[in-house]
C-alpha cells in the first residue's frame, strides 16, 4: 500500500515570483492545497523532507501547519527543468473513506521459461480507490511462465474495494514473448535435425 507521511509546514503570506524564490534560498518549497467548494489553503514545506516523500507514488500527506492537520494527495509537481528542483507542489484535501482515481506504476519480477522474455505492455494502470488503500505500485510475478504467457487485468491482485478503470479486463499486461530474430529451443533443435538430415541426402547423391 502507499506510504502515509506526515510533513510540517508554515502559512504561507507572501506569494509571487520573488517570494517564491526567496523561499527556495531558504531551502523550503511553496505548496497549495485545494478542495472541492473551498477556497485553497498556501503553506511552505521543508524542501529535504518533502523532496523525498515525493518518492514514494501515491502517498497520502498529512500536513500540519497553522495549527491544523489536512490529509492530502499531490495534485501536481512543478519542476525547474535546468535545476531539477520542485518549484510548487498542489496538494488535493481528501477525507478518510474517499475514492480517488491513481496511476499506477507497473513492474515485474521472477525468471521467465526457455528464451521467452517478458515485455511489460501496459506501463501504468488506472485505479479508483480508498485513499487509505491506494497501491504503490503492481509487482507481477514471472516466474516459470514461458512464450505465449500472458498477465492480463483482471488477474491483478487489487486492494479491497479497489478497481481498475479505462481498461478492459481481457488486455495482456505483461506478454512473454520470443525476442525477434531468436528461437524457442525445440524449434531451433528441430531447425538443426532438419539441416542434418538435408546434408545426409546430399551426401549420399
Amino acid at each position: 500500500m502507499a506510504e502515509h507521511i506526515e510533513l510540517a509546514g508554515d502559512v504561507r503570506t507572501e506569494f509571487g515570483k520573488g517570494a517564491a524564490r526567496q523561499l527556495r534560498r531558504e531551502h523550503k518549497i511553496p505548496a497549495s492545497v485545494y478542495a472541492h467548494g473551498k477556497q485553497p489553503l498556501f503553506l511552505e514545506l521543508p524542501m529535504r523532507e518533502t523532496s523525498n516523500a515525493l518518492r514514494h507514488t501515491n502517498a497520502i500527506f498529512e500536513l500540519a501547519f497553522g495549527g491544523e492537520k489536512h490529509l492530502a494527495v499531490v495534485k501536481d509537481v512543478q519542476k525547474n527543468p535546468v535545476k531539477r528542483i520542485i518549484e510548487h507542489i498542489d496538494f488535493y484535501e481528501v477525507k478518510a473513506g474517499d475514492k480517488i482515481e491513481v496511476e499506477v506504476p507497473v513492474f515485474i519480477e521472477g525468471e521467465t521459461k526457455g528464451n521467452g522474455v517478458a515485455f511489460i505492455i501496459v506501463q501504468t494502470l488506472r485505479v479508483l480507490g480508498d485513499v487509505s488503500e491506494l497501491p504503490e505500485e503492481f509487482t507481477l510475478s514471472v516466474e516459470g511462465k514461458q512464450a505465449g504467457d500472458e498477465i492480463l487485468a483482471k488477474d491483478i491482485e487489487l486492494p479491497k474495494g479497489a478497481k481498475l478503470v479505462d481498461i478492459d479486463e481481457d488486455t495482456a499486461v505483461v506478454s512473454v514473448q520470443i525476442p525477434e530474430g531468436e528461437e524457442e529451443p525445440a524449434a531451433a533443435a528441430a531447425a538443426s535435425d532438419d539441416a542434418a538430415s538435408d546434408d545426409k541426402t546430399d551426401a549420399a547423391k
